[in-house]
């Protein structure tokens, strides 16, 4: 036998199609993660500004010519309702001016995430030495809502939340392949749907209790997590099960693409999203990842607080999810077509 012989013996057209598709997905990789992370700086970052009427739009207005435009600078009312507004997730720090001294007070909340709070500190302390009016004026921080001491750089809720999402699409993608990539029947389609829904229930609580009582990292409501990682668990899971009815093995590597490639560098985990390049902190409440990561934090540090919207997400892609998966194998039955399972070694 021929090399040529042995090479397309060794090396399928579907082998070759699969591995070409790898090298794109890794490829992917890269940009995404290295595009996202490599240059991270606030934008934009909903800020608010205290201080008597004259000196609130004069405030507002030099921090909003900040070279880079770092902040979306908005007067707030007083101390007490900038203090609500970053709890209820609505801005991200706020300057409060005292009208009778040179200090004042920089509002922020690392529980949203310390790369965002040390950065408002940075970019206030630069602005308050060099204002266009008055004396140098300095700040002092307060931090409104704390990360736990246990929680480094607050990065434990993003990682429970990859965690989380890592079990969705390994159990979607192990009962398939286990059998072959064959196709589903209708009913077969609903017993994993079943099976991934006990996965996520416990995976859930499993991943609540680690990151609660047994490791301390994260504080909050042990319930509110367990909620949040079955519904997360379930919704990847269920759009992984889908991509595989659509697409066969393909849709394995169409699902790392959604939730790895694209969710988690824009998920806001590393980096919250004011400080991600727009187009990845366009996309990332949209995704799994981002939408997770936004309810764990919210959960962990804010109260429970501005969480309807991304618990929506998640609903949506689990109700999308299980929605193909069920009518996929009804929708071949009834035109005819199957889906035929290969050998492994084709």
């Amino acid at each position: 036998m021929t090399f040529a012989d042995e090479l397309k013996s060794a090396v399928t057209p579907r082998a070759a199609l699969l591995v070409l598709g790898v090298l794109v997905l890794q490829l992917l990789f890269i940009a995404s993660y290295v595009g996202a992370l490599h240059h991270p700086k606030p934008t934009d970052v909903a800020f608010g500004v205290v201080a008597p009427e004259e000196a609130a739009e004069r405030t507002k207005d030099e921090l909003a010519r900040l070279p880079g435009k770092p902040l979306d600078p908005r007067v707030v009312e007083d101390e007490a309702e900038a203090r609500r507004q970053i709890m209820d997730r609505e801005i991200d720090g706020a300057l409060v001016v005292d009208p009778r001294g040179t200090t004042d007070t920089l509002l922020v909340a690392s529980g949203g995430g310390k790369a965002l709070a040390n950065a408002l500190e940075t970019i206030a302390t630069k602005a308050e030495g060099g204002g266009e009016s008055g004396p140098k004026r300095t700040v002092r921080t307060v931090d409104v809502a704390p990360a736990s001491p246990q929680d480094f750089n607050g990065l434990s809720s993003f990682y429970l939340v990859v965690g989380w999402c890592v079990g969705g699409y390994l159990c979607a993608s192990i009962m398939s392949i286990s059998a072959g990539a064959k196709a589903a029947t209708p009913q077969r389609a609903a017993i994993r749907l079943g099976s991934m829904a006990l996965l996520a229930i416990a995976g859930g609580l499993g991943g609540a209790v680690i990151v609660g009582p047994v490791l301390d990292a994260l504080p909050g409501s042990i319930m509110g997590l367990w909620g949040l990682g079955a519904l997360l668990t379930f919704a990847v899971g269920a759009v992984t099960l889908a991509l595989e009815e659509l697409t066969g093995i393909v849709g394995i590597g169409l699902a790392v693409l959604l939730i790895v490639v694209a969710g988690n560098p824009s998920a806001g985990g590393a980096f919250p999203l004011p400080m991600l390049p727009p187009f990845w902190e366009a996309i990332g409440p949209a995704l799994p990842p981002g939408a997770g990561t936004w309810v764990a934090r919210s959960i962990a540090y804010f109260e429970g607080n501005a969480v309807t919207g991304p618990l929506l997400v998640l609903s949506a892609w689990a109700v999308a999810g299980a929605a193909v998966t069920l009518l996929a194998p009804k929708l071949r039955r009834r035109t005819g077509h199957r889906r035929v399972a290969r050998p492994s070694g084709a």
